[in-house]
């Protein structure tokens, strides 16, 4: 993020100590985060502590700093709230300005969010949503808040959203949305074949380039669909995923959803053979002697024959840098990227963050890139795409 500015305005709420999270996982992003607080969230947690995480002075007071009100509020990229208290949100839809994040909220002039927490009676009540709508109509975007146990013992909606949801719903708010108009088609992880109820064939794909590409893309305002085989990965925010398990389940899935994308990017690794039948029961080790194998469906090369004006990305994981493969793959296949992987170097491969890849599109030009995290690729992945015309 470039070092983009976040102004995390705390509230009185006892969700204020996530907010301690929020502002870590924030600036392990790239942001820089500026936190201000009310007097009552320093009741909850100190200021020393978010300053130790942000490595920068805490404003609790409109006097803190001369034109703090002003200047803090021009350098933000990004106006958040989290927890906002029922009062934070009614003083905010009258522009009521009585202490420093009601003079930041109306000098600030880019984006903002608010992640409410309180009882759920609050919640509720007439005035808290009239002030809800207000501002939602306004264009602030609103995080939650969830469903769940309050602070109070009761169970309700007025749960703060979770942290990873905040900061994904900031990341997005910040990201320029070039792919607004796309419906994107996204496959990922492995496929399981069954040999038996206990066993199966798979490979060792973990998922991760295939929802860093759904993520992305979501993040840049796309529509995604995500097919994915069994991962133990948390499903990106603003993404339909359709969980599968066997190669004609996400041969099903993808033409089904192949008429609406106007892109199709196939990132899962599905098992090239299956048993040719699967036993009812387990097979104990003395009763085989041999398994008989039968190919699965080739997904890619049918998405291909009916690609018409979509674009088409394919990938291939190699033990080896084998550009022909990757051009034969690429020409057979009807594709117009293909993002090759050469699972044998370091960094690359399965089940690591990172990934190393050379891209080669349908006119033969040849790209390599260095090793970088697979949410970097997954972005090259996607400008590529608004390369081709």
């Amino acid at each position: 993020m470039n070092g983009k500015n976040i102004l995390l305005c705390v509230t009185g709420s006892i969700a204020a100590y996530k907010s301690v999270d929020i502002a870590r996982r924030l600036i392990e992003n790239g942001f820089r985060v500026q936190a201000v607080m009310t007097k009552a969230a320093c009741n909850f947690i100190t200021p020393l502590t978010f300053e130790a995480v942000t490595g920068r002075p805490v404003l609790t007071d409109v006097f803190s700093g001369p034109f703090s009100h002003i200047n803090l509020a021009k350098e933000a990229a990004l106006f958040m709230i989290a927890p906002a208290t029922a009062n934070t949100i009614n003083k905010l839809s009258c522009g009521i300005a009585d202490d420093l994040p009601g003079n930041l909220w109306l000098t600030h002039e880019g984006p903002a969010l608010i992640a409410p927490a309180m009882n759920y009676r609050m919640y509720k009540h007439p005035s808290v949503q009239k002030s809800i709508s207000g501002l939602k109509k306004s264009g602030v975007g609103f995080i939650g808040p969830v469903s769940g146990g309050l602070a109070c013992g009761e169970e309700g909606e007025g749960r703060m959203a979770d942290v990873a949801t905040i900061v994904e719903a900031a990341i997005s708010a910040l990201t320029p949305k070039d792919l607004k108009k796309q419906n994107i088609l996204v496959t990922a992880g492995p496929t399981r074949e069954p040999i038996d109820p206990v066993r199966y064939i798979s490979n060792r794909s973990s998922g991760r380039m295939g929802f860093a590409i759904a993520r992305a893309a979501s993040r840049r305002g796309a529509k995604v669909t995500l097919i994915s085989g069994p991962t133990s990965l948390m499903p990106p925010e603003n993404v339909c995923l359709i969980p599968v398990q066997r190669a004609p389940e996400m041969e099903a899935a993808v033409m089904k959803h192949l008429p609406g994308a106007t892109s199709v990017i196939m990132a899962a690794a599905v098992a090239d053979f299956a048993p040719s039948a699967m036993e009812k029961s387990k097979i104990r080790k003395d009763d085989i002697s041999a398994i008989t194998l039968k190919k699965t469906p080739d997904i890619l090369r049918k998405v291909g024959a009916r690609k018409g004006r979509r674009i088409l990305v394919g990938f291939a994981a190699e033990t080896g840098k084998d550009i022909e493969s990757a051009k034969k793959k690429l020409r057979g296949k009807n594709l117009d990227l293909i993002v090759l992987n050469d699972i044998t170097q370091k960094g690359a491969g399965f089940d690591v963050d990172t990934n190393v890849v050379t891209i080669i599109d349908k006119k033969g030009k040849i790209t390599d890139y260095p090793l970088m995290k697979k949410p970097e690729v997954a972005n090259i992945i996607l400008d590529r795409m608004l390369e081709i015309k």
